[in-house]
């Protein structure tokens, strides 16, 4: 079902892409509450540029993952959210009402990996049987953990998960607590580079490595001007990050604290491109849930189909081109 929006929104809409909106208008629209995780949708908007001109406030909600991210857009307790596939499915699971407005998708050497300690006897996802595997619940590792396994003709069952946060993780498997660690950049760059760790299975083939920007019907319903506007800004903050890898990779090292020359080396082998909502993405997270579900991670069938509004296809390209 498409969502017809009122007049007065489709108005505003226009008038957002076109630069007709003055002062008094905007101050009309409501403050976009948006979840970020390590500032990285913030912190690509700030250094882009597309944070100037706003004609809306942009309230910023702080998230240390996909996970507690996803809760928050379940409670209603912010408007918009990045989330990859795996955690998306876990917060429609949970049943939160969301839509996917806009997706970008990924493209990079070690986006996902499951990744060994250097000197690991471990070769294949075959060898990962008995053995412990690190990563966050519901995460995008999660899932790249079970289809490596699934790979090599295991199930989830036949290794020992352990669930932790980034920084956690990284310990367990440098001090061998964990055998791999199911993980995503820029933590794959750091210990590929730091600890010298080993890819083991890369997601670039298994996943579908799309970052989705998923919005509660509340905001969609109340805040449609915003939501079109702001994806607009991401989709122009995304091709900018593409064309100064250095520029976005020093804001990004100034947040997370990390090595600049992590950032750097994750921004110029990862390029970013928008993605249209078709059946062909709704059927791959479809296989996402499913696989889930086969596991007994959900314990219910998802329709993932119903997570998606296809109607800002169309808005989006119109928006990212009226306000360049």
């Amino acid at each position: 079902m498409f969502y017809t929006l009122p007049l007065k929104h489709r108005f505003l809409a226009c008038a957002l892409a076109l630069g007709l909106i003055g002062s008094a208008h905007a101050a009309e629209l409501q403050p976009l509450r948006v979840a970020n995780q390590k500032s990285t949708i913030k912190t690509l908007l700030e250094v882009s540029g597309e944070t100037q001109n706003l004609p809306y406030a942009i309230q910023w909600s702080e998230f240390p993952s996909a996970s507690p991210l996803g809760e928050a857009l379940n409670a209603g307790a912010v408007d918009i959210g990045a989330l990859g596939d795996a955690p998306y499915v876990f917060a429609l699971g949970a049943g939160a009402s969301l839509k996917v407005v806009s997706i970008i998708h990924a493209e990079g050497r070690n986006t996902t990996a499951l990744l060994v300690p250097k000197d690991s006897p471990i070769k294949t996802a075959a060898d990962l049987k008995g053995k412990k595997i690190v990563t966050g619940r519901g995460s995008i590792g999660h899932y790249l953990a079970i289809k490596a396994l699934a790979s090599a003709g295991l199930t989830s069952q036949d290794a020992q998960f352990i669930f932790l946060l980034p920084a956690e993780s990284r310990l367990v498997l440098d001090n061998g607590t964990a055998d791999a660690w199911a993980t995503w950049d820029p933590y794959t760059t750091v210990v590929t580079s730091q600890s010298q760790a080993r890819v083991l299975v890369s997601g670039k083939q298994l996943l579908s490595n799309h970052l989705y920007l998923a919005a509660t019907r509340e905001a969609i319903a109340d805040k449609r001007p915003q939501l079109d506007d702001f994806v607009a800004r991401v989709d122009r903050a995304y091709a900018w990050a593409n064309t100064h890898p250095n520029e976005y990779a020093a804001a990004q090292a100034r947040i997370t604290g990390l090595p600049l020359q992590v950032h750097v080396e994750v921004a110029k082998d990862t390029h970013l491109t928008p993605v249209a909502i078709d059946d062909s993405v709704i059927s791959g997270l479809q296989a996402t849930a499913d696989t889930y579900r086969k596991e007994g991670l959900l314990t219910r069938h998802i329709d993932v189909s119903q997570g998606f509004d296809k109607s800002f296809n169309a808005k989006r390209v119109q928006l990212s081109q009226a306000t360049r």
